[in-house]
């Protein structure tokens, strides 16, 4: 039997709201997993489509010793000069063995704690994540692809990357990680 996963995302202001409900939603109803919402302020914050979302933690690396796993939601406000620095919990995190996430702007987060150097990745397309911060280490291994890129224990997606993550985190659930993924893509497909 599996041990219950505990799964960080790391939400800051104006974070994508599509982002992370297909990912917190089946791994809490389909493989029992713990979701804890980090950001770096207790107060509300508020999502690109008005949402207001109220953290359980913040982003210190003592408070979030328990997470197998942590993904960074994207939001508009990940390309700024003030987006935090979540380098030392990512850092943590992966150290232990745990699995790193970063979908759309939250790839931004872990190019600067340079997770990427040495590994395939990818983002919003070829050439964004230097637009938005400049060089970083590993962008000669960037792949223009749109799907998630799951190298190691690090796994980036340009929108959606559910499927990838909990593949990572739970990989002797791959049965029902397979089904999920053919759930969603026949939910997607286009009827002729």
């Amino acid at each position: 039997m599996n041990q219950k996963k505990t799964i960080g995302l790391v939400f800051i202001d104006q974070f994508a709201d599509w982002e992370f409900g297909l990912l917190s939603g089946s791994a809490v109803e389909w493989f029992g997993a713990h979701i804890v919402s980090l950001a770096p302020s207790k107060g509300p914050l508020k999502s690109i489509g008005g949402l207001h979302l109220v953290p359980d933690r913040g982003l210190d690396v003592a408070e979030n010793a328990d997470l197998d796993a942590i993904a960074v939601i994207g939001a508009n406000t990940w390309p700024s000069q003030d987006a935090p620095d979540i380098s030392q919990l990512l850092r943590s995190v992966l150290s232990r063995g745990g699995i790193v996430g970063g979908i759309c702007g939250g790839t931004l987060a872990l190019a600067r704690a340079g997770l990427f150097e040495g590994g395939k990745h990818t983002s919003n397309g070829a050439g964004w994540i230097e637009a938005n911060i400049g060089g970083y280490a590993g962008s000669s291994l960037y792949q223009d692809v749109p799907h998630a890129v799951h190298d190691g224990h690090i796994i980036s997606a340009p929108g959606t990357f559910a499927v990838s993550f909990l593949g990572a985190i739970l990989p002797d659930k791959a049965a029902e990680i397979a089904e999920m993924r053919g759930f969603i893509a026949r939910e997607y497909e286009i009827a002729s």
